[in-house]
């Protein structure tokens, strides 16, 4: 396997600069970083210019974008048409600043109001009707176009209150969209937290040709509490299996770009040196 390791940049949000998050990453031994598509009090161009700046200076291969996407769950039309317009936008001066590859990519929260945000099973595809479905199927038939034009994908992260939390929702709605450059990231540590989640085969196999990128953290589960049962660990501890998930990655030819990231909180530098030796230790093994 020849995959590249990108580094989420929640490992280096704890008053981290640009510049430190550049360098560090090099530095570390990760390939590149996904980045907020916004930063706050950060104007796009702004934004874009210096980022491009440091990934010159620092030498990291590769530049990817993350969240937040457009939000295209709320009900005011010109709400959304403005969300998406940004979106385009965006994407568009950052083509001019770097080759993009992947964009990790979101439809809005979908949260029912008489439910706790962490009842996951109320919210999200399942509390979705018609026309929210119609509404992140009618903008991202356009941004397909557009990622198809500057030649870059985007792939839904399956995340927990999102049109796209589970892998059956989420298959759903790339097939929906039926763009070929609209894709999935395969978020496994997402899809366990719902009630009786597929195996990491039948995720993957679910995921079939459109799985365009993965991110991988790990959880512990504790039993005998049926809301927020998950608390983060290192990917080496917790339930999900990296070594049989990297083998499965490797069966199916999955050549993509693999993303660590940070659900937890203390010395995020050193989980983020600890989890990328584990990662790269199970590709030089597998």
């Amino acid at each position: 396997m020849e995959n590249q390791v990108i580094m989420h940049v929640n490992y280096m949000e704890q008053g981290q600069t640009i510049e430190e998050i550049c360098e560090k990453a090099v530095r570390f031994g990760f390939d590149g970083v996904e980045f907020r598509r916004k930063i706050k009090d950060m104007k796009d161009e702004e934004y874009l210019e210096k980022l491009a700046r440091q990934q010159e200076k620092s030498k990291l291969k590769y530049v990817l974008f993350g969240g937040p996407g457009p939000n295209l769950m709320d009900e005011n039309p010109d709400v959304r048409k403005k969300e998406l317009d940004e979106a385009i936008n965006f994407y568009k001066k950052a083509s001019k600043y770097f080759k993009l590859t992947v964009c990790n990519i979101m439809t809005g929260v979908l949260v029912n109001p008489s439910y706790s945000y962490f009842e996951f099973d109320r919210h999200g595809s399942f509390f979705a009707n018609e026309k929210h479905w119609h509404w992140a199927i009618e903008g991202f038939k356009i941004l397909g176009d557009l990622a198809e034009q500057l030649n870059f994908y985007f792939a839904f992260e399956t995340h927990m209150c999102f049109l796209h939390d589970t892998i059956e929702s989420s298959r759903k709605l790339v097939d929906l969209i039926d763009k070929k450059n609209v894709g999935i990231n395969l978020d496994y540590a997402n899809i366990i937290c719902f009630k009786n989640p597929p195996s990491i085969k039948e995720a993957v196999e679910r995921c079939g040709e459109k799985l365009y990128y993965v991110h991988l953290k790990n959880l512990f589960k504790i039993d005998g509490i049926e809301y927020k049962n998950y608390i983060g660990c290192s990917l080496s501890d917790g339930i999900i299996n990296y070594r049989e998930f990297l083998k499965i990655l490797r069966d199916k030819n999955y050549t993509g770009f693999i993303c660590i990231e940070a659900p937890r909180q203390g010395d995020r530098e050193y989980f983020a040196k600890q989890d990328l030796d584990y990662i790269k230790q199970l590709l030089y093994e597998i």
